[in-house]
């Protein structure tokens, strides 16, 4: 099916499809946009918890602009993608099994791995691991894993309470459904600095995420499976190696989940690192920044010099938190 592309989108970018691939055993609801002029160069976004696809649409048609084969899949447990029923179908390798299995579906001949929140999570640790070469990655408000557990602190540890209530058996599921999920929806896009960016489509598909508790369960085992299942500790174990793929990192610096001291040092875990902060913008830094995150985003794509001051809609970019 056809997904009307944003207003501000350029008119030669087509429509985005929506298109069904199977992937390591599962099928992927994916949003996909190629332009005549897209060859091999995949650009792969994952979104975050609570989201769906639709979190990317402000960047698909940029992406697409560029010369990109876009795919935005559902993540698994998320919207028209399988729905694992257990824990630790959830588990950090079978999240980066996933992405190996996207990648060679698409048959790519490069990659570029865009990840937000979880989605970022997810691109950290597959980037580490190298389970498929990359091309570069971005990053957007989530630290990297080794950087979040040095920075851990009393403070971090208060933002990051629905974490440690998540890992509850059956009542967050419940909590979480009690409510008309589309005035869940709206409660949460309040807390944007521009809640008009997030349009009705991607207000509906969220609301679908709290429809029903399987699906919120599936949501939620993201967090179990890390914590309660141990995906943290055997990853650390593992040790992180500098990372050599180029990288963005992008944060809205309005982040009321995460602080932005857990960004601090990540330099030293990525060789080739661009940070750029946003200010007057949220945890959802691509849909509260659109404008101006698909113009640092596009800047460093080409390899021309990603700004470090300026400002789109009243927000700003600088190079220091």
């Amino acid at each position: 099916m056809a997904v009307e592309s944003p207003n501000d989108s350029p008119a030669a970018v087509p429509p985005i499809e929506r298109r069904s691939v199977e992937a390591g055993g599962l099928q992927f609801a994916v949003a996909t946009c190629e332009t005549q002029s897209s060859g091999g160069r995949l650009a792969l976004c994952l979104h975050g918890f609570p989201e769906t696809w639709r979190s990317w649409v402000h960047q698909i048609p940029c992406l697409a602009e560029l010369g990109y084969r876009v795919w935005v899949p559902d993540l698994r447990g998320y919207g028209e993608t399988t729905r694992p029923g257990q824990m630790q179908d959830y588990a950090v390798e079978k999240l980066m099994g996933d992405v190996a299995a996207l990648i060679d579906a698409a048959e790519a001949d490069s990659v570029v791995l865009v990840g937000h929140d979880w989605g970022g999570m997810i691109a950290w640790w597959f980037a580490t691991r190298r389970l498929r070469e990359l091309e570069k990655l971005v990053i957007m408000n989530v630290p990297h894993p080794e950087v979040f557990a040095q920075q851990m602190n009393p403070r971090q540890l208060l933002r990051s309470w629905y974490a440690m209530f998540f890992q509850l058996p059956w009542l967050p599921e419940r909590v979480l459904t009690r409510r008309q999920p589309l005035r869940f929806v709206e409660k949460m896009v309040a807390g944007f600095q521009n809640p008009e960016n997030v349009d009705a489509e991607t207000r509906a598909l969220l609301a679908q995420n709290f429809s029903e508790r399987a699906r919120v369960k599936a949501m939620l085992d993201y967090y179990r499976a890390v914590s309660r299942g141990g995906g943290a500790r055997r990853q650390r174990k593992l040790g992180y190696p500098v990372i050599e793929t180029p990288t963005l990192m992008l944060w809205g610096l309005d982040d009321v989940a995460l602080g932005v001291e857990t960004t601090y040092g990540t330099d030293a875990f990525v060789s080739d690192l661009t940070l750029r902060y946003l200010e007057n913008a949220s945890h959802f830094v691509q849909q509260d920044a659109p404008v101006l995150v698909n113009r640092l985003l596009s800047a460093w794509l080409r390899g021309d010099p990603v700004p470090d001051e300026g400002e789109a809609e009243g927000i700003r970019v600088r190079t220091r938190a």
